[in-house]
């Protein structure tokens, strides 16, 4: 006899998380299209002025709006359920074009410090003025988007996040505007080549780290914070447990970890029809008591005499 429970992963929601959904979904759909638009603005002025560090922070802005978008995308999927097709709805998209975002920043940012380092020996010529009003415009579109997004970022992590993203693009315009300001006041071009280093410094581990973390989940590795050792030995200690086997945990996203497991139960507790109390305690014991809580999970409980099906050869014809 086997028994099974899926977690639904989405909960139920109210009245008053739908309010708050609504008002997060503006919040954010305001800053992605003016973080869009200054995407838009800073290509003309780095094709405009010539200027390396511009073209690395228009990069960083193309990333941080798709960021942006998926936060969006994000608050509209989570009031879709599932379906048939897809059991676990859109949660995957979310890794998928993190990963590709992660790989072409990657490509860009180290393009940049091999065109930066190019540059600081060989100069080329940059449009100053033009360079300043283009940092400043981009400085004043994040700020406005951090305006928006700050009356929420309290109770939503989603919103946080997109806080970041254009915190992010707040720096890269300031370093923009110092590049600008040295090479009016003094003329030394190789300031844009030092700032677009420095600008790809602060972006090339980050990126390095969101690809790492995506191709993690890609690969359904063990969740971060989450020992399996430590999860194995818990439900061992759980009365009536006899054995635990084929334990594994991953991520569908980054916020969704999952678990399965097979334990094995005495077989006159199994019989007796305790199953019911031992999932109860083992749900709980996954949900609760470690640093990662795990809402969904999937146990199969077993008696000790239970015999594992094997594997038949396929028959001649």
């Amino acid at each position: 006899m086997v028994h099974d429970h899926a977690a639904d992963p989405a909960g139920a929601g109210d009245g008053h998380g739908h309010a708050h959904g609504g008002s997060d979904r503006w919040r954010i759909a305001t800053a992605f299209g003016i973080t869009a638009t200054l995407f838009v603005v800073q290509l003309v002025g780095a094709l405009w002025t010539g200027s390396l560090a511009l073209l690395l922070d228009t990069a960083h802005v193309l990333t941080d709006a798709g960021g942006l978008l998926l936060a969006l995308v994000a608050a509209h999927l989570t009031l879709r359920p599932p379906s048939a097709r897809r059991t676990w709805g859109w949660r995957r998209a979310e890794i998928v074009a993190a990963a590709l975002q992660a790989g072409v920043l990657l490509a860009v940012g180290l393009f940049v410090v091999v065109e930066g380092i190019r540059r600081f020996i060989d100069p080329h010529p940059v449009a100053s003025v033009e360079l300043l009003v283009f940092g400043a415009v981009g400085l004043v579109g994040n700020l406005v988007s951090m305006a928006v997004l700050a009356g929420g970022r309290r109770g939503n992590l989603n919103l946080r996040a997109a806080m970041l993203e254009v915190l992010n693009d707040a720096l890269g315009s300031v370093a923009v505007i110092v590049a600008a300001v040295v090479i009016t006041l003094t003329g030394w071009m190789q300031a844009d080549a030092v700032v677009a280093l420095l600008i790809g410094a602060l972006i090339v581990p980050r990126t390095i780290r969101l690809l790492v973390e995506s191709l993690s989940v890609l690969m359904e590795s063990t969740p971060p914070g989450l020992d399996l050792a430590d999860v194995r030995g818990h439900i061992l200690e759980l009365p009536h447990v006899v054995e635990v086997h084929d334990l594994h945990a991953s991520r569908i996203s980054s916020d969704l970890p999952v678990l399965t497991a097979h334990v094995v139960l005495d077989e006159q507790y199994f019989y007796s029809g305790g199953s019911a109390e031992a999932l109860g305690r083992i749900q709980r014991c996954v949900a609760e008591h470690f640093p990662v809580s795990v809402q969904h999970s999937t146990i199969q409980l077993e008696p000790a005499d239970h015999v594992e099906p094997e594997v038949c050869a396929p028959h001649d014809h």
